[in-house]
Protein backbone atom coordinates (compact mmCIF):
# COMPACT_ATOMS: atom_id res chain seq x y z
CA UNK A 1 0.00 0.00 0.00
CA UNK A 2 2.12 2.67 -1.36
CA UNK A 3 -0.94 5.50 -1.93
CA UNK A 4 -0.70 9.00 -0.48
CA UNK A 5 -4.01 10.63 0.49
CA UNK A 6 -5.67 13.01 -2.47
CA UNK A 7 -5.86 16.38 -0.39
CA UNK A 8 -9.25 17.64 0.18
CA UNK A 9 -10.98 19.00 -2.16
CA UNK A 10 -12.13 22.30 -1.85
CA UNK A 11 -16.53 23.09 -3.07
CA UNK A 12 -16.67 23.29 -6.61
CA UNK A 13 -13.72 21.20 -7.89
CA UNK A 14 -14.16 18.52 -9.14
CA UNK A 15 -11.86 16.04 -8.03
CA UNK A 16 -12.22 12.07 -9.08
CA UNK A 17 -12.91 9.99 -6.38
CA UNK A 18 -9.85 7.76 -5.00
CA UNK A 19 -9.36 4.36 -5.71
CA UNK A 20 -7.26 1.70 -4.48
CA UNK A 21 -5.84 0.42 -1.12
CA UNK A 22 -4.68 3.81 0.88
CA UNK A 23 -1.97 3.74 4.00
CA UNK A 24 -4.01 4.90 6.12
CA UNK A 25 -3.35 3.84 10.16
CA UNK A 26 -6.29 1.98 11.75
CA UNK A 27 -7.48 1.93 15.12
CA UNK A 28 -7.85 -1.31 17.04
CA UNK A 29 -11.43 -3.42 16.11
CA UNK A 30 -14.16 -1.24 17.95
CA UNK A 31 -12.25 2.31 18.43
CA UNK A 32 -13.75 3.65 15.43
CA UNK A 33 -17.30 3.92 16.83
CA UNK A 34 -15.59 6.76 19.09
CA UNK A 35 -13.95 8.68 15.97
CA UNK A 36 -14.87 12.31 15.78
CA UNK A 37 -18.24 12.87 14.26
CA UNK A 38 -18.23 13.93 10.53
CA UNK A 39 -20.22 17.02 9.44
CA UNK A 40 -23.74 16.26 8.37
CA UNK A 41 -24.02 14.71 5.01
CA UNK A 42 -25.29 17.61 3.25
CA UNK A 43 -22.98 19.73 4.16
CA UNK A 44 -20.71 18.62 1.71
CA UNK A 45 -20.36 19.64 -2.53
CA UNK A 46 -20.64 17.00 -4.58
CA UNK A 47 -16.67 16.58 -5.33
CA UNK A 48 -16.18 16.48 -1.72
CA UNK A 49 -19.23 13.61 -0.99
CA UNK A 50 -17.43 11.46 -4.18
CA UNK A 51 -13.59 12.14 -2.19
CA UNK A 52 -15.16 10.62 0.70
CA UNK A 53 -17.27 8.05 -0.99
CA UNK A 54 -13.80 7.03 -2.43
CA UNK A 55 -12.10 7.16 0.86
CA UNK A 56 -14.65 4.95 2.21
CA UNK A 57 -14.63 2.18 -0.19
CA UNK A 58 -10.92 2.15 0.32
CA UNK A 59 -11.05 1.69 3.94
CA UNK A 60 -13.56 -1.19 4.07
CA UNK A 61 -11.52 -2.74 1.72
CA UNK A 62 -8.40 -3.42 3.46
CA UNK A 63 -7.93 -6.82 3.56
CA UNK A 64 -5.76 -6.39 6.67
CA UNK A 65 -9.34 -4.69 9.00
CA UNK A 66 -11.03 -7.37 10.76
CA UNK A 67 -14.20 -7.73 10.22
CA UNK A 68 -15.35 -6.32 13.98
CA UNK A 69 -13.60 -3.19 12.82
CA UNK A 70 -15.23 -3.39 9.07
CA UNK A 71 -18.59 -3.36 10.31
CA UNK A 72 -17.73 -0.52 12.52
CA UNK A 73 -16.75 1.60 9.44
CA UNK A 74 -19.83 0.46 7.54
CA UNK A 75 -22.19 1.70 10.61
CA UNK A 76 -19.84 5.30 11.24
CA UNK A 77 -20.32 5.56 7.19
CA UNK A 78 -23.96 5.04 7.37
CA UNK A 79 -24.94 6.90 10.18
CA UNK A 80 -23.13 10.58 7.75
CA UNK A 81 -25.11 8.91 4.96
CA UNK A 82 -21.86 7.58 3.09
CA UNK A 83 -22.44 4.31 1.18
CA UNK A 84 -18.96 3.45 1.28
CA UNK A 85 -19.15 3.04 -2.26
CA UNK A 86 -16.72 4.60 -5.05
CA UNK A 87 -18.63 3.12 -7.86
CA UNK A 88 -22.38 3.37 -6.28
CA UNK A 89 -23.89 2.28 -9.92
CA UNK A 90 -22.60 -0.77 -9.53
CA UNK A 91 -25.80 -2.79 -9.14
CA UNK A 92 -27.44 -4.78 -11.83
CA UNK A 93 -30.91 -3.68 -11.19
CA UNK A 94 -30.27 -0.50 -11.95
CA UNK A 95 -31.32 1.48 -15.02
CA UNK A 96 -28.80 2.62 -17.59
CA UNK A 97 -29.95 6.00 -17.35
CA UNK A 98 -30.01 6.17 -13.13
CA UNK A 99 -26.71 4.45 -13.79
CA UNK A 100 -25.04 7.25 -16.08
CA UNK A 101 -26.68 9.83 -13.15
CA UNK A 102 -24.79 8.36 -10.48
CA UNK A 103 -21.31 8.33 -12.75
CA UNK A 104 -22.04 12.17 -13.76
CA UNK A 105 -18.59 14.21 -13.19
CA UNK A 106 -16.70 11.33 -12.68
CA UNK A 107 -13.27 10.95 -15.31
CA UNK A 108 -14.10 8.80 -18.49
CA UNK A 109 -13.34 5.48 -17.22
CA UNK A 110 -16.24 5.41 -14.26
CA UNK A 111 -18.56 6.77 -16.62
CA UNK A 112 -17.68 3.67 -18.80
CA UNK A 113 -18.06 1.22 -16.03
CA UNK A 114 -21.26 2.86 -15.07
CA UNK A 115 -22.57 2.35 -18.77
CA UNK A 116 -22.19 -1.37 -18.20
CA UNK A 117 -24.11 -3.94 -17.72
CA UNK A 118 -22.92 -4.30 -13.79
CA UNK A 119 -23.03 -8.02 -13.62
CA UNK A 120 -18.99 -8.65 -13.70
CA UNK A 121 -19.90 -11.83 -15.82
CA UNK A 122 -16.67 -11.76 -17.93
CA UNK A 123 -18.00 -12.90 -21.14
CA UNK A 124 -16.34 -9.83 -22.07
CA UNK A 125 -13.18 -11.17 -20.85
CA UNK A 126 -12.64 -8.58 -18.32
CA UNK A 127 -14.98 -7.43 -15.36
CA UNK A 128 -16.72 -4.16 -16.01
CA UNK A 129 -14.22 -2.15 -13.97
CA UNK A 130 -11.25 -3.77 -16.35
CA UNK A 131 -13.53 -3.08 -19.35
CA UNK A 132 -13.72 0.63 -18.69
CA UNK A 133 -10.58 0.95 -18.11
CA UNK A 134 -8.85 -1.12 -20.89
CA UNK A 135 -11.48 0.81 -23.49
CA UNK A 136 -10.33 4.35 -22.03
CA UNK A 137 -7.24 3.57 -22.31
CA UNK A 138 -7.35 2.20 -26.28
CA UNK A 139 -6.01 -0.79 -24.98
CA UNK A 140 -9.27 -2.29 -26.62
CA UNK A 141 -10.63 -1.57 -29.43
CA UNK A 142 -13.99 -3.70 -29.73
CA UNK A 143 -16.84 -1.09 -27.56
CA UNK A 144 -19.67 -4.22 -28.49
CA UNK A 145 -18.35 -7.12 -25.75
CA UNK A 146 -20.96 -6.03 -23.02
CA UNK A 147 -23.38 -9.37 -24.25
CA UNK A 148 -25.62 -8.30 -21.04
CA UNK A 149 -25.77 -4.77 -21.86
CA UNK A 150 -26.70 -5.22 -25.55
CA UNK A 151 -27.18 -2.36 -27.94
CA UNK A 152 -28.26 0.16 -25.25
CA UNK A 153 -24.26 -0.30 -23.38
CA UNK A 154 -22.44 0.01 -27.14
CA UNK A 155 -24.27 2.59 -27.99
CA UNK A 156 -23.13 4.44 -24.48
CA UNK A 157 -19.73 3.56 -24.87
CA UNK A 158 -19.56 4.84 -28.33
CA UNK A 159 -21.16 8.06 -26.89
CA UNK A 160 -18.64 8.62 -24.48
CA UNK A 161 -15.73 7.78 -26.71
CA UNK A 162 -16.60 10.29 -29.48
CA UNK A 163 -17.76 12.82 -26.76
CA UNK A 164 -13.88 12.40 -24.94
CA UNK A 165 -12.14 12.48 -28.89
CA UNK A 166 -9.49 15.12 -29.06
CA UNK A 167 -7.91 15.76 -26.42
CA UNK A 168 -9.73 15.03 -23.17
CA UNK A 169 -8.14 11.51 -22.12
CA UNK A 170 -5.57 13.45 -20.64
CA UNK A 171 -7.02 13.09 -17.40
CA UNK A 172 -3.69 13.38 -15.25
CA UNK A 173 -5.69 12.18 -11.89
CA UNK A 174 -6.87 8.75 -13.68
CA UNK A 175 -3.10 8.28 -15.31
CA UNK A 176 -1.76 8.67 -11.89
CA UNK A 177 -4.55 6.22 -10.67
CA UNK A 178 -3.39 3.85 -13.36
CA UNK A 179 -0.22 3.54 -12.36
CA UNK A 180 -1.35 3.22 -8.74
CA UNK A 181 -3.52 -0.16 -9.75
CA UNK A 182 -0.71 -1.43 -11.96
CA UNK A 183 1.27 -1.24 -9.26
CA UNK A 184 -0.98 -3.97 -7.04
CA UNK A 185 -2.27 -5.70 -10.47
CA UNK A 186 -3.08 -9.31 -10.37
CA UNK A 187 -0.80 -11.32 -12.48
CA UNK A 188 -0.85 -11.67 -15.79
CA UNK A 189 -4.08 -13.20 -17.66
CA UNK A 190 -3.28 -17.30 -18.17
CA UNK A 191 -3.04 -17.19 -22.00
CA UNK A 192 -2.60 -21.22 -22.05
CA UNK A 193 -5.17 -22.93 -24.27
CA UNK A 194 -8.55 -23.71 -22.67
CA UNK A 195 -7.79 -21.05 -19.90
CA UNK A 196 -8.01 -17.96 -22.43
CA UNK A 197 -11.83 -16.95 -24.31
CA UNK A 198 -9.08 -16.20 -27.50
CA UNK A 199 -7.54 -19.82 -26.58
CA UNK A 200 -10.65 -22.69 -26.39
CA UNK A 201 -9.77 -25.97 -26.69
CA UNK A 202 -12.13 -29.24 -27.70
CA UNK A 203 -14.16 -30.81 -24.77
CA UNK A 204 -16.71 -33.49 -25.98
CA UNK A 205 -20.37 -33.59 -25.15
CA UNK A 206 -20.35 -37.02 -23.31
CA UNK A 207 -23.98 -37.02 -21.77
CA UNK A 208 -27.60 -35.28 -21.82
CA UNK A 209 -30.48 -35.87 -19.82
CA UNK A 210 -33.64 -33.97 -18.78
CA UNK A 211 -33.64 -32.51 -16.01
CA UNK A 212 -37.68 -30.90 -16.13
CA UNK A 213 -40.31 -33.27 -15.94
CA UNK A 214 -43.06 -34.03 -18.34
CA UNK A 215 -45.96 -30.86 -17.94
CA UNK A 216 -43.20 -28.28 -17.24
CA UNK A 217 -42.96 -25.33 -19.57
CA UNK A 218 -39.95 -24.82 -19.08
CA UNK A 219 -36.95 -27.30 -20.50
CA UNK A 220 -34.00 -28.09 -18.67
CA UNK A 221 -31.40 -30.28 -18.79
CA UNK A 222 -28.13 -31.36 -17.27
CA UNK A 223 -25.07 -31.65 -19.40
CA UNK A 224 -21.59 -33.48 -19.23
CA UNK A 225 -18.92 -32.16 -20.96
CA UNK A 226 -15.90 -35.08 -21.23
CA UNK A 227 -12.45 -32.64 -20.81
CA UNK A 228 -10.30 -35.84 -21.59
CA UNK A 229 -7.25 -34.53 -22.72
CA UNK A 230 -8.16 -30.70 -22.50
CA UNK A 231 -5.99 -29.93 -20.00
CA UNK A 232 -8.52 -27.60 -18.12
CA UNK A 233 -8.92 -28.30 -14.16
CA UNK A 234 -11.47 -26.27 -12.47
CA UNK A 235 -12.99 -25.75 -8.92
CA UNK A 236 -16.38 -25.36 -7.76
CA UNK A 237 -17.21 -21.91 -8.60
CA UNK A 238 -15.96 -21.95 -11.76
CA UNK A 239 -17.63 -21.50 -14.88
CA UNK A 240 -16.86 -22.56 -18.63
CA UNK A 241 -17.08 -20.96 -21.51
CA UNK A 242 -18.75 -22.42 -25.10
CA UNK A 243 -18.49 -21.21 -28.30
CA UNK A 244 -21.53 -22.35 -29.54
CA UNK A 245 -23.06 -22.53 -32.96
CA UNK A 246 -26.22 -20.81 -34.82
CA UNK A 247 -28.99 -22.89 -35.62
CA UNK A 248 -28.51 -24.08 -39.21
CA UNK A 249 -32.33 -23.33 -40.24
CA UNK A 250 -31.82 -20.00 -39.21
CA UNK A 251 -28.45 -19.50 -41.22
CA UNK A 252 -30.25 -21.14 -44.52
CA UNK A 253 -33.06 -18.42 -43.77
CA UNK A 254 -30.70 -15.91 -43.92
CA UNK A 255 -28.73 -16.81 -46.73
CA UNK A 256 -32.21 -17.08 -48.31
CA UNK A 257 -33.06 -13.55 -47.34
CA UNK A 258 -29.49 -12.52 -48.79
CA UNK A 259 -29.96 -14.49 -52.05
CA UNK A 260 -26.47 -15.64 -51.58
CA UNK A 261 -25.35 -17.86 -54.63
CA UNK A 262 -25.09 -21.73 -52.93
CA UNK A 263 -21.23 -22.44 -51.85
CA UNK A 264 -20.47 -18.71 -52.14
CA UNK A 265 -17.25 -18.47 -50.21
CA UNK A 266 -15.87 -15.29 -48.87
CA UNK A 267 -12.07 -15.80 -48.68
CA UNK A 268 -10.69 -19.12 -47.94
CA UNK A 269 -14.02 -20.10 -46.11
CA UNK A 270 -17.86 -20.77 -46.87
CA UNK A 271 -20.18 -17.89 -46.35
CA UNK A 272 -22.31 -20.77 -44.57
CA UNK A 273 -19.68 -21.62 -42.10
CA UNK A 274 -19.13 -17.95 -41.20
CA UNK A 275 -22.47 -17.36 -40.41
CA UNK A 276 -22.26 -20.63 -38.71
CA UNK A 277 -19.66 -20.76 -36.27
CA UNK A 278 -18.40 -16.71 -35.85
CA UNK A 279 -20.93 -14.11 -36.10
CA UNK A 280 -24.27 -13.03 -34.47
CA UNK A 281 -27.36 -13.71 -35.84
CA UNK A 282 -29.24 -12.75 -32.76
CA UNK A 283 -30.34 -9.01 -31.97
CA UNK A 284 -29.38 -6.77 -35.00
CA UNK A 285 -26.45 -4.46 -34.34
CA UNK A 286 -26.64 -0.84 -35.55
CA UNK A 287 -23.81 -1.32 -38.42
CA UNK A 288 -26.33 -3.96 -40.35
CA UNK A 289 -29.08 -0.79 -39.80
CA UNK A 290 -26.24 1.77 -41.21
CA UNK A 291 -25.27 -0.41 -44.25
CA UNK A 292 -28.81 -0.56 -45.14
CA UNK A 293 -29.31 2.42 -44.68
CA UNK A 294 -26.69 3.04 -47.46
CA UNK A 295 -28.54 0.65 -49.49
CA UNK A 296 -31.96 2.16 -49.58
CA UNK A 297 -32.95 5.73 -50.10
CA UNK A 298 -36.28 7.80 -48.94
CA UNK A 299 -38.26 6.69 -46.02
CA UNK A 300 -36.85 3.42 -45.71
CA UNK A 301 -33.61 5.41 -45.45
CA UNK A 302 -34.99 7.05 -42.69
CA UNK A 303 -36.46 4.04 -41.26
CA UNK A 304 -33.31 2.51 -41.15
CA UNK A 305 -31.18 5.31 -39.81
CA UNK A 306 -33.88 5.63 -36.90
CA UNK A 307 -33.31 2.09 -36.14
CA UNK A 308 -29.58 2.52 -36.35
CA UNK A 309 -29.52 5.32 -33.72
CA UNK A 310 -31.99 3.83 -31.36
CA UNK A 311 -34.84 6.30 -32.25
CA UNK A 312 -37.29 3.16 -32.98
CA UNK A 313 -37.59 0.95 -30.45
CA UNK A 314 -38.27 -1.90 -32.09
CA UNK A 315 -35.13 -1.88 -33.29
CA UNK A 316 -34.41 -3.72 -29.81
CA UNK A 317 -36.58 -7.11 -31.00
CA UNK A 318 -35.08 -7.35 -34.81
CA UNK A 319 -32.27 -10.22 -34.88
CA UNK A 320 -30.71 -10.38 -37.87
CA UNK A 321 -33.11 -12.04 -40.00
CA UNK A 322 -36.07 -9.83 -39.25
CA UNK A 323 -33.82 -6.30 -40.04
CA UNK A 324 -33.64 -8.34 -43.39
CA UNK A 325 -37.24 -9.14 -43.83
CA UNK A 326 -38.10 -5.43 -42.63
CA UNK A 327 -36.71 -4.17 -45.89
CA UNK A 328 -37.24 -6.68 -48.36
CA UNK A 329 -35.18 -6.16 -51.59
CA UNK A 330 -32.17 -4.70 -50.12
CA UNK A 331 -29.41 -7.07 -50.81
CA UNK A 332 -26.17 -6.15 -48.92
CA UNK A 333 -22.90 -7.53 -50.47
CA UNK A 334 -22.45 -11.27 -48.40
CA UNK A 335 -18.78 -9.10 -47.58
CA UNK A 336 -20.05 -6.13 -46.30
CA UNK A 337 -23.18 -8.15 -44.72
CA UNK A 338 -20.57 -10.13 -42.33
CA UNK A 339 -18.32 -7.37 -41.21
CA UNK A 340 -21.53 -5.49 -40.00
CA UNK A 341 -22.37 -8.21 -37.29
CA UNK A 342 -21.11 -8.95 -34.49
CA UNK A 343 -19.08 -11.42 -33.59
CA UNK A 344 -20.67 -14.77 -31.79
CA UNK A 345 -19.30 -14.72 -28.22
CA UNK A 346 -19.39 -17.57 -26.15
CA UNK A 347 -21.66 -18.26 -23.37
CA UNK A 348 -20.75 -19.03 -19.84
CA UNK A 349 -21.93 -21.19 -17.52
CA UNK A 350 -21.37 -22.30 -13.55
CA UNK A 351 -20.02 -25.84 -13.60
CA UNK A 352 -22.44 -28.15 -12.06
CA UNK A 353 -19.58 -30.65 -10.89
CA UNK A 354 -16.72 -31.27 -8.16
CA UNK A 355 -13.53 -33.15 -10.24
CA UNK A 356 -13.06 -34.59 -6.71
CA UNK A 357 -16.81 -36.44 -7.90
CA UNK A 358 -16.36 -36.24 -11.21
CA UNK A 359 -12.58 -36.04 -12.43
CA UNK A 360 -12.31 -35.45 -15.99
CA UNK A 361 -15.57 -34.32 -16.51
CA UNK A 362 -17.64 -30.76 -15.91
CA UNK A 363 -21.45 -30.57 -15.79
CA UNK A 364 -23.54 -27.60 -16.37
CA UNK A 365 -27.15 -27.11 -15.80
CA UNK A 366 -28.94 -25.62 -19.43
CA UNK A 367 -32.22 -23.83 -19.43
CA UNK A 368 -33.34 -24.37 -23.14
CA UNK A 369 -34.38 -20.63 -24.05
CA UNK A 370 -37.40 -20.49 -26.75
CA UNK A 371 -40.26 -17.91 -27.36
CA UNK A 372 -41.88 -16.94 -30.14
CA UNK A 373 -41.74 -12.96 -31.36
CA UNK A 374 -43.27 -11.80 -34.50
CA UNK A 375 -44.90 -15.05 -35.40
CA UNK A 376 -41.38 -16.90 -35.70
CA UNK A 377 -39.86 -19.35 -32.63
CA UNK A 378 -36.80 -17.75 -31.46
CA UNK A 379 -33.96 -19.81 -29.69
CA UNK A 380 -31.05 -19.10 -27.06
CA UNK A 381 -28.04 -19.79 -29.30
CA UNK A 382 -25.62 -21.93 -26.87
CA UNK A 383 -29.14 -23.06 -24.97
CA UNK A 384 -30.66 -24.42 -27.93
CA UNK A 385 -27.47 -26.12 -28.92
CA UNK A 386 -26.22 -27.53 -25.96
CA UNK A 387 -30.19 -28.72 -24.75
CA UNK A 388 -31.21 -30.31 -28.24
CA UNK A 389 -29.23 -29.53 -31.39
CA UNK A 390 -25.84 -31.09 -30.30
CA UNK A 391 -25.79 -34.67 -31.00
CA UNK A 392 -23.93 -36.67 -27.82
CA UNK A 393 -19.96 -36.82 -28.92
CA UNK A 394 -20.15 -33.38 -30.48
CA UNK A 395 -16.72 -31.56 -30.05
CA UNK A 396 -17.19 -28.02 -28.53
CA UNK A 397 -14.35 -24.95 -28.20
CA UNK A 398 -14.59 -24.23 -24.71
CA UNK A 399 -12.41 -22.45 -21.64
CA UNK A 400 -12.51 -22.22 -18.00
CA UNK A 401 -13.49 -18.81 -16.67
CA UNK A 402 -11.65 -18.96 -12.88
CA UNK A 403 -14.30 -17.58 -10.09
CA UNK A 404 -11.98 -16.55 -7.42
CA UNK A 405 -14.87 -14.48 -6.11
CA UNK A 406 -17.07 -17.80 -5.95
CA UNK A 407 -15.07 -20.02 -3.49
CA UNK A 408 -16.15 -22.50 -0.87
CA UNK A 409 -14.56 -20.90 2.62
CA UNK A 410 -10.86 -21.74 3.69
CA UNK A 411 -11.93 -23.24 7.11
CA UNK A 412 -13.59 -26.56 6.71
CA UNK A 413 -16.15 -25.56 9.37
CA UNK A 414 -17.70 -22.48 8.32
CA UNK A 415 -21.43 -22.16 7.96
CA UNK A 416 -22.30 -21.58 4.05
CA UNK A 417 -25.90 -19.97 2.80
CA UNK A 418 -26.95 -20.74 -0.70
CA UNK A 419 -29.95 -18.90 -2.43
CA UNK A 420 -29.60 -20.45 -6.15
CA UNK A 421 -32.96 -20.64 -7.80
CA UNK A 422 -33.95 -22.53 -11.28
CA UNK A 423 -30.50 -23.05 -13.14
CA UNK A 424 -28.75 -20.87 -9.97
CA UNK A 425 -28.74 -24.37 -8.37
CA UNK A 426 -25.84 -25.14 -11.01
CA UNK A 427 -22.60 -23.89 -8.56
CA UNK A 428 -24.07 -25.18 -5.56
CA UNK A 429 -24.39 -28.57 -6.86
CA UNK A 430 -20.35 -28.91 -6.81
CA UNK A 431 -19.90 -27.21 -3.89
CA UNK A 432 -22.48 -29.68 -2.01
CA UNK A 433 -19.90 -32.41 -3.89
CA UNK A 434 -17.22 -30.89 -2.79
CA UNK A 435 -17.76 -30.58 0.62
CA UNK A 436 -18.53 -34.27 1.01
CA UNK A 437 -15.76 -35.86 -0.86
CA UNK A 438 -13.51 -33.11 1.32
CA UNK A 439 -15.75 -34.82 4.81
CA UNK A 440 -16.18 -30.65 5.91
CA UNK A 441 -18.27 -30.24 8.61
CA UNK A 442 -19.52 -26.84 8.33
CA UNK A 443 -23.41 -26.25 8.21
CA UNK A 444 -24.86 -25.56 5.00
CA UNK A 445 -28.15 -24.40 3.99
CA UNK A 446 -29.79 -24.46 0.71
CA UNK A 447 -32.87 -21.94 -0.81
CA UNK A 448 -33.68 -23.47 -3.87
CA UNK A 449 -36.53 -22.79 -6.13
CA UNK A 450 -38.43 -22.50 -9.19
CA UNK A 451 -42.27 -23.35 -10.64
CA UNK A 452 -43.53 -26.66 -9.56
CA UNK A 453 -42.44 -29.27 -7.18
CA UNK A 454 -43.24 -32.07 -9.72
CA UNK A 455 -41.68 -30.71 -12.79
CA UNK A 456 -38.89 -28.49 -11.71
CA UNK A 457 -37.21 -29.92 -8.96
CA UNK A 458 -33.84 -30.31 -10.40
CA UNK A 459 -31.82 -32.41 -8.83
CA UNK A 460 -34.23 -34.00 -6.59
CA UNK A 461 -32.75 -37.31 -5.66
CA UNK A 462 -29.49 -36.38 -5.15
CA UNK A 463 -30.02 -33.22 -2.59
CA UNK A 464 -32.61 -35.46 -0.64
CA UNK A 465 -29.00 -38.02 -0.64
CA UNK A 466 -26.73 -34.72 0.55
CA UNK A 467 -29.90 -34.41 3.42
CA UNK A 468 -29.51 -37.44 4.28
CA UNK A 469 -25.78 -37.98 4.83
CA UNK A 470 -25.82 -34.34 6.52
CA UNK A 471 -23.54 -32.49 4.05
CA UNK A 472 -26.94 -30.04 3.59
CA UNK A 473 -27.64 -29.23 7.06
CA UNK A 474 -31.23 -27.47 5.94
CA UNK A 475 -33.11 -27.16 2.59
CA UNK A 476 -35.38 -24.73 1.98
CA UNK A 477 -37.74 -25.33 -1.20
CA UNK A 478 -40.07 -22.01 -2.62
CA UNK A 479 -42.62 -23.11 -5.52
CA UNK A 480 -44.09 -20.09 -6.91
CA UNK A 481 -47.07 -22.27 -9.17
CA UNK A 482 -47.78 -24.66 -6.91
CA UNK A 483 -50.31 -22.90 -4.24
CA UNK A 484 -52.79 -19.86 -4.07
CA UNK A 485 -49.84 -17.51 -2.89
CA UNK A 486 -46.33 -17.34 -5.03
CA UNK A 487 -43.45 -18.33 -3.27
CA UNK A 488 -40.31 -17.14 -4.03
CA UNK A 489 -36.59 -17.88 -2.27
CA UNK A 490 -36.70 -14.80 -0.54
CA UNK A 491 -39.98 -14.94 1.02
CA UNK A 492 -38.61 -18.21 3.06
CA UNK A 493 -35.68 -15.94 3.50
CA UNK A 494 -37.67 -13.85 5.58
CA UNK A 495 -40.00 -16.42 7.22
CA UNK A 496 -36.56 -18.02 8.40
CA UNK A 497 -35.15 -14.78 9.47
CA UNK A 498 -34.35 -15.31 12.99
CA UNK A 499 -32.55 -18.31 11.92
CA UNK A 500 -30.81 -16.72 8.98
CA UNK A 501 -29.78 -13.86 10.87
CA UNK A 502 -28.10 -16.43 13.48
CA UNK A 503 -26.10 -18.07 10.96
CA UNK A 504 -24.72 -14.37 9.73
CA UNK A 505 -24.00 -12.98 12.64
CA UNK A 506 -22.02 -16.67 13.43
CA UNK A 507 -19.73 -16.08 10.54
CA UNK A 508 -21.80 -18.06 7.73
CA UNK A 509 -20.43 -17.04 4.38
CA UNK A 510 -23.24 -15.78 1.90
CA UNK A 511 -23.60 -17.26 -2.22
CA UNK A 512 -26.15 -16.28 -4.82
CA UNK A 513 -26.34 -17.60 -8.20
CA UNK A 514 -28.96 -16.54 -10.61
CA UNK A 515 -30.84 -13.92 -12.20
CA UNK A 516 -29.07 -10.44 -11.48
CA UNK A 517 -32.08 -7.72 -12.65
CA UNK A 518 -34.59 -9.44 -10.33
CA UNK A 519 -33.87 -12.55 -8.06
CA UNK A 520 -30.41 -10.99 -6.88
CA UNK A 521 -32.23 -7.62 -5.66
CA UNK A 522 -35.09 -9.40 -4.11
CA UNK A 523 -32.26 -11.78 -2.32
CA UNK A 524 -30.51 -8.44 -1.15
CA UNK A 525 -33.30 -6.51 -0.15
CA UNK A 526 -34.68 -9.33 2.10
CA UNK A 527 -30.70 -9.79 3.67
CA UNK A 528 -31.29 -6.33 4.50
CA UNK A 529 -34.73 -6.57 5.78
CA UNK A 530 -34.18 -9.55 8.19
CA UNK A 531 -30.66 -7.41 9.38
CA UNK A 532 -32.94 -4.75 10.10
CA UNK A 533 -35.76 -6.49 11.96
CA UNK A 534 -33.32 -9.67 13.74
CA UNK A 535 -30.31 -7.22 14.01
CA UNK A 536 -31.96 -4.00 15.21
CA UNK A 537 -30.32 -1.85 12.71
CA UNK A 538 -31.55 0.92 11.22
CA UNK A 539 -31.74 0.67 7.19
CA UNK A 540 -28.98 2.31 6.29
CA UNK A 541 -27.10 0.35 9.01
CA UNK A 542 -28.10 -3.13 7.27
CA UNK A 543 -26.78 -1.98 4.16
CA UNK A 544 -23.51 -1.00 5.42
CA UNK A 545 -22.87 -4.38 7.42
CA UNK A 546 -24.06 -5.89 4.05
CA UNK A 547 -21.47 -3.86 2.33
CA UNK A 548 -19.15 -5.15 5.37
CA UNK A 549 -19.74 -8.74 4.39
CA UNK A 550 -18.79 -8.00 0.71
CA UNK A 551 -15.92 -5.96 1.55
CA UNK A 552 -15.05 -9.05 4.00
CA UNK A 553 -15.26 -11.73 1.55
CA UNK A 554 -18.65 -13.50 3.03
CA UNK A 555 -21.00 -12.39 0.43
CA UNK A 556 -20.54 -13.95 -2.84
CA UNK A 557 -22.57 -12.95 -6.57
CA UNK A 558 -22.31 -14.74 -9.05
CA UNK A 559 -25.43 -13.07 -11.15
CA UNK A 560 -25.98 -13.07 -15.06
Amino acid sequence: MNHSLTPWPQAGTPVPAPSGSLALPLAPAGAVRHAAPLPPAESFSPAQRRWLEGLAADLLALPALPPAAQADVALLLAAHGLTGDAAPWHKPNLPLAERMVLAEGRPLPRRLMAAMAQQDCRQCGYVCETYADALAAGGEPRMDLCAPGGKDTARMIRALLDEDAGGARAFDADAHLAKARAAAAPPPRDTRPGYDRGNPVLVAMKSRRRLSRAGSDKSTVHVELDLSGSGIEHLPGDTLGIYPENDPVLVDAVLAALQAPPGLRLGSRPLRDILTTSVSLGTAPDALFTLIACLTGGERRQNARRLASGADPEGASLDVLGALERFPGVRPDPEAFVESLDPLQPRLYSIASSARIQPGVAALTVAHVRYTLDGRLRQGVASSWLAERAPVGTRLRAFLQPAPHFRLPDTRDAPIIMVGPGTGIAPFRAFLQERRARSETGPSWLFFGHRRAAEDYFYEDELRAFRAQGTLTRLSLAWSRDGARKTYVQDLMRENGEELWEWLFDGAHLYVCGDAQRMAADVEQAIIDIIVEQGDREPDAARAYLDGMKAAGRCHLDVY
